[in-house]
């Protein structure tokens, strides 16, 4: 009786310390949280850069309406995506405590919050103020999203589910410029920027009722003396550092040509209207597609053996801009956006194959480089168009290029990491 006793009374106690909670098979194409997934991401990637970015085709509306230069009108993107950038490991460290899920969802909703602040704004610095807090608020979802990709998708999904993401930064992007262009040219600049909030304010809810919860996620604390050797360890890494220079290389000279690229298209000998430059802008629906579909392509050939390629695609569409003709300059900036957005599909998604510990800090370093060569180089690009004009602009860029062209290169050579 007593060894049944004592065996009834460990089944009744095994069920609990045995139940898993946390399942041992990640995310996979095709299945129906991997959809829900890709939904969520895709909309927050969305609403991201539409509000980010929203405002920059409006620069030479601000440069008039606030009698500024090019390069001080800039500040409207600048100044967001350079603050956004300071925040990214913060917050990057405050999701390994609170959670991935939660962190995103503030992110989205107190950056559409800004965003309705902004469009009420009563002076140039009063925006300049907003847009800064905006960059640090809406870092939450940046900084995450790719670390929770990595942690929830399998690895043979994950160029795919990182490519559909960036994919929602591209629609965004271009739903973003081509909106607050069309509002701005017949209603004004806080038009355009109302509409952008109230676009995000819905984005914020469609992502909180479809991402699910994670469940590859561990809570960590705060460790300075953990966070120091992770940086350590990933900086030894023969590929992740010369990642990170490649996010500030490519996003710096994105950024900057679409900073400028309504400046010389409102000039002779163009002379386009503003509802006409929301129409170049849409020409960022050919990242939606190149991002997507490269990622899937990177999946099955390798990423060592895509990014140069789309580095290249880049140079050759910048070469194309410096054209008076607008079928060629169209096919040019068609082209580097092409490039761009698949090539920052590649980037991101090796940094979260080659960052085994420390995933969170591998991609908020990432991200802070991307969004830190937004700022630098787009002000940058600046003081050049105000020497040279867009020859100047474009000078910067096919200088930078040149260099991503040989760490691409140089990447090719660089060992893959056994499957985890």
């Amino acid at each position: 009786m007593s060894a049944d006793s004592s065996s009834s009374c460990v089944c009744a106690v095994a069920p609990p310390s045995s139940e898993p909670r946390l399942p041992p098979v990640k995310l996979q194409a095709g299945t129906a949280e991997f959809r829900a997934t890709a939904r969520a991401m895709f909309v927050g990637g969305y609403c991201t850069f539409a509000m980010l970015y929203g405002a920059q085709p409006l620069m030479p509306m601000f440069a008039q309406d606030f009698a500024l230069s090019p390069a001080a009108s800039s500040g409207v993107v600048s100044l967001a995506t350079g603050s956004l950038a300071l925040s990214l490991i913060p917050a990057g460290l405050l999701a390994d405590r609170l959670g991935r899920r939660p962190l995103m969802n503030a992110a989205l909703a107190l950056g559409a919050l800004l965003m309705l602040l902004s469009a009420l704004a009563d002076s140039f610095q009063h925006l300049l103020w907003l847009r800064a807090a905006f960059g640090v608020a809406l870092a939450g979802l940046p900084a995450v999203a790719m670390t929770y990709l990595s942690e929830e998708v399998d690895a043979k999904s994950l160029g795919h589910s990182m490519g559909l993401y960036i994919a929602g930064n591209a629609l965004g992007g271009m739903s973003g410029r081509f909106i607050a262009s069309l509002l701005a040219d017949h209603l004004g600049w806080r038009w355009a920027l109302l509409t952008l909030a109230l676009l995000g304010v819905a984005g914020a809810w469609l992502f909180w009722r479809n991402l699910p919860p994670s469940r590859h996620f561990q809570p960590r604390r705060h460790d300075l003396g953990r966070m120091w050797r992770e940086a350590k360890a990933l900086f030894r890494d023969a590929g992740l550092p010369w990642l990170f220079v490649s996010a500030f290389l490519l996003s710096g000279c994105f950024v900057s040509l679409y900073n400028y690229l309504g400046f010389r298209l409102l000039a002779a000998p163009f002379n386009m209207s503003q509802s006409l430059l929301g129409l170049v802008f849409s020409l960022y629906i050919v990242g939606v597609w190149s991002s997507a579909w490269v990622g899937k392509l990177s999946d099955r050939l390798g990423r060592r053996n895509v990014l140069w390629l789309m580095v290249l695609a880049m140079l050759l569409g910048l070469a194309l801009t410096l054209s008076d003709h607008i079928v060629a300059l169209v096919a040019g900036i068609a082209l580097f956006t092409f490039g761009f957005f698949a090539g920052h599909s590649v980037a991101s998604s090796w940094v979260g194959l080659r960052a085994r510990q420390g995933r969170a800090l591998a991609s908020a370093i990432y991200l802070s480089a991307y969004y830190l060569g937004s700022s630098l180089v787009g002000s940058l690009s600046g003081l050049m168009w105000g020497r040279g004009g867009w020859q100047g602009v474009a000078a910067v860029l096919a200088a930078s290029l040149t260099a991503m062209l040989a760490i691409s290169l140089g990447l090719r050579r660089l060992q893959p990491l056994p499957q985890a």
